[in-house]
């Protein structure tokens, strides 16, 4: 399997002022031609570590791609790191000078002195046109291992690497095939996921199975490499079905879908219509559900009762009501989601009521705790949560963890 690395250089990405797109954009494209990446460095402007990342990277891919570091600064090594690494001199090009000089005279400005470096190359490696700016790129081969630098500027990075990387890359991934497919989880933790699969996350395995979380979110990502495309969609295929009959009803849905997504369509589906009362979300639950295109055939009315005196005037939440148990239970959970199923004259209502923090929280009453209720004409659901991880964070997870109960209370209502 002909896998790749990638090399991230400059100071401005370790210390956090500019954030690496360039990695994430390689990595995306070099699937499309199945090649998967083995490992990502990123490394200072110094052309000692940079020679040591690529050394490393061309330990663990056949392919090392390098951005940034190839402008005019005193600060742009990596021309000098790939002549290091391939134990060559830099060579000035006139005709690549020409061209620099060429592209400040077409702009009515003469060249900088500083930007003559840029029509150095390494002895015997070729060269990468970079048709948006000064700096051209590098593609040359040691020991077996294809090295490319290419700008860090993203755009011109992108040019080069799809006109100038991306056909030759493709020659050397001609008798292989990787296929990929997400399956998106949540209402379990990640850690009881693990527990779940078992040993069909152990590493080394065809079809790799990799976890990721995000806000209550769990995505399995399944990796099968082949030799052909077909091979590999079917080893995907079968290790879809055995997650699904282990996980069950936590499997919401595939590939990029939300929950607002998987819940809009199973209400198109049944015709049902639903109506939402939130407090400590703020809007939040609204505004997922009314980001799906064609939310109007659904979504039919919004309020967001952050006081007590909302609570009662717009949905008709009992005062007394709220004296006796607080904003926060599950009694003032349900009689929102009642009184906007009401109001409304919608099939569901859904209601959030919690304490978001950072204070305000109680021992009886923890910041993070949350009640939601799920309501329709033959029952209510309420159910109570604690979320950690701050303020911002438990607002998304009651969001979602509503659009979650209102998914399930849908497949079987």
């Amino acid at each position: 399997m002909i896998k790749a690395s990638i090399v991230s250089i400059g100071n401005e990405i370790l210390s956090g002022q500019t954030v690496d797109t360039n990695a994430a954009y390689l990595s995306d494209r070099l699937l499309t031609i199945c090649m998967p990446v083995a490992s990502s460095y990123t490394v200072a402007d110094d052309i000692d570590l940079i020679v040591r990342s690529l050394k490393l990277a061309g330990d663990e891919a056949d392919v090392v791609l390098a951005t940034g570091g190839l402008g005019p600064t005193d600060d742009d090594l990596t021309r000098q790191a790939f002549a290091k690494l391939l134990g060559v001199q830099l060579q000035l090009q006139d005709d690549l000078l020409q061209k620099i000089q060429d592209f400040f005279a077409s702009r009515n400005s003469k060249m900088p002195d500083k930007c003559k470096i840029q029509a150095h190359m390494p002895a015997g490696a070729k060269v990468l046109a970079n048709n948006l700016g000064t700096a051209p790129g590098i593609i040359t081969w040691k020991d077996e291992t294809v090295f490319v630098a290419m700008p860090g500027v993203p755009s011109e990075m992108k040019q080069m690497f799809e006109e100038s990387v991306l056909p030759e890359l493709k020659k050397l991934t001609a008798g292989q095939a990787v296929v990929i497919q997400k399956l998106k989880c949540f209402g379990t933790g990640e850690s009881n996921i693990a527990e779940l699969l078992g040993n069909l996350l152990e590493r080394g395995r065809n079809p790799l199975i990799n976890c990721t979380a995000e806000n209550g979110t769990i995505t399995l990502h399944i990796i099968a490499t082949a030799k052909d495309k077909d091979k590999a969609q079917q080893m995907v295929e079968n290790s879809e079905k055995l997650l699904r009959n282990k996980l069950g009803k936590l499997v919401y849905g595939t590939g990029e879908q939300t929950l607002a997504e998987v819940v809009g369509k199973k209400l198109i589906q049944q015709k049902k219509t639903i109506a939402i009362v939130e407090s400590c979300t703020g809007g939040n639950l609204s505004k997922l559900l009314t980001d799906v295109p064609g939310a109007s055939q659904y979504f039919s009315h919004g309020w967001v009762t952050y006081s007590n005196s909302a609570k009662t005037d717009e949905v008709g939440v009992p005062s007394d009501l709220i004296v006796e148990h607080g904003a926060v239970s599950s009694q003032v959970a349900e009689a929102m989601a009642r009184g906007a199923l009401k109001r409304a004259r919608t099939d569901f209502a859904v209601s959030i009521t919690g304490i978001a923090g950072p204070t305000g929280g109680s021992e009886q009453k923890p910041v993070g705790l949350v009640y939601i209720s799920v309501c329709s004409d033959n029952k209510c659901d309420t159910e109570r949560f604690i979320f950690s991880h701050g303020r911002n964070s438990m607002r998304c997870r009651a969001a979602k963890t509503a659009l979650n109960m209102l998914r399930l209370r849908c497949k079987f209502d």
